[in-house]
């Protein structure tokens, strides 16, 4: 039997814990302290330990070197964008299988993503490091405005802010302070915004479904709106792009084993890279994907990461149905969605102050159809805004 430390400073990924649990294995949690009475599966758990947020890596070595004391640990787990620097530390330190700090970099700082993206053949925006005044100076001459200035490690949309002219580009580089080098700053391009969630075992991609966004997230981050995203039909000319480029970025990347998610934005000439990860997509994704395929991402992960390299795994059939989600901030505590009747719907969101629909169809035109009335419907019924936030909620 064999046991996994997964690490969550954010609630999520229960599904995963359980369906290690239901593998036979040993589940520890290291979490943050104050999540240590958060509503984790506590019967798929057998420990829980926990962490100051900002812990050095110091702190957090001398916490797990407890646990190792006690348990033979095989596996490690980041179940967040912001745990994957921290398993892949831990990794290295106890020697333990799976990826360490210099692929671990490649899924969390933007830099090195973009870096590694061009090395492997990708188009990718324009971009700069902003350790050096001149350096900068000279890129911004040679790169039309508007850039983006983003926290090199942060997640999704967080912390990012948009530059449309040399004149804001440098208040904007006084105010980062201190983090300034933890920046990166990058010409803004326009187009759809694409995802591929993919399962990568053994260095083969053996599950792969590519979606689109309706706005991109970022704008719904900074300018509020309905986020929506739906599977696009596998016989789709984006989708054979999506799913190359997707292919050669996590050849490039070395994922052995994993989950990935992977932003790309479409314009008229082509895929260019936007982001990846080696985790599981947040906002309702894998609901999504699972509505359209019938595959649990979170499940599968599980499943591959107890299997390990050398174990018995087999990935369940896949559906081929379209499936899509519309989901806003809601001015009501407990949004009212019960007039939204139709035959496809397969989830309604539970979550307080948001308002949320996931449906499925055979048919990729209806999903489409739905989603459109949905933005509609929900921006009178049910639509707030409020402004982005600078870091993940926990």
């Amino acid at each position: 039997m064999s046991t996994i430390l997964c690490i969550a400073t954010y609630l999520k990924g229960e599904a995963f814990l359980q369906e290690c649990s239901r593998q036979g294995a040993t589940v520890l949690l290291l979490t943050s302290d104050t999540l240590a009475n958060a509503a984790w599966p506590r019967d798929a758990v057998t420990e829980i330990r926990t962490i100051a947020r900002g812990a050095t890596d110091a702190d957090i070595r001398q916490v797990v070197a407890d646990v190792f004391r006690r348990h033979p640990v095989d596996r490690i787990a980041a179940l967040d964008d912001f745990d994957v620097e921290m398993g892949a530390m831990l990794r290295e330190y106890f020697q333990v299988q799976g990826f360490g700090r210099t692929v671990g970099s490649r899924f969390r700082d933007k830099l090195t993503m973009r870096q590694q993206a061009r090395r492997a053949g990708l188009r990718v925006p324009e971009f700069s490091a902003v350790f050096n005044d001149q350096q900068v100076r000279d890129w911004a001459a040679s790169v039309p405005a508007p850039w983006v200035l983003k926290p090199r490690s942060s997640a999704a949309s967080t912390g990012i802010r948009k530059i449309a002219s040399a004149e804001d580009l440098w208040p904007a580089l006084a105010a980062a302070g201190a983090e300034r080098p933890a920046c990166l700053l990058e010409q803004f391009v326009s187009g759809d915004v694409a995802h591929v969630d993919s399962i990568v075992r053994n260095g083969e991609i053996i599950f792969a479904v590519a979606s689109k966004y309706g706005r991109p997230p970022m704008q719904i981050a900074h300018d509020g709106g309905v986020f929506v995203t739906r599977r696009l039909a596998p016989t789709a000319p984006e989708t054979t792009m999506l799913l190359e480029a997707n292919a050669r970025l996590l050849r490039g990347f070395e994922l052995r084993n994993g989950v990935s998610h992977t932003e790309f934005i479409l314009s008229a000439d082509g895929v260019t890279f936007l982001e990846t990860s080696a985790r599981v997509g947040g906002a309702y994704i894998v609901d999504v994907v699972e509505a359209a395929t019938g595959i649990n991402l979170w499940r599968e992960w599980a499943r591959l990461e107890i299997a390990g390299e050398d174990g018995s795994y087999v990935l369940p059939r896949i559906a081929e149905d379209a499936a899509g989600i519309a989901l806003c901030l809601a001015r009501q505590e407990r949004p009212d969605l019960s007039t939204y009747d139709d035959v496809e719907i397969v989830k309604r969101i539970p979550k307080s102050h948001h308002a949320g629909l996931i449906v499925r169809s055979p048919d990729y035109r209806r999903v489409e159809t739905l989603l459109e009335s949905y933005v509609q419907r929900f921006g009178v019924d049910f639509l707030a805004t409020m402004p982005a936030p600078e870091r993940p909620v926990e």
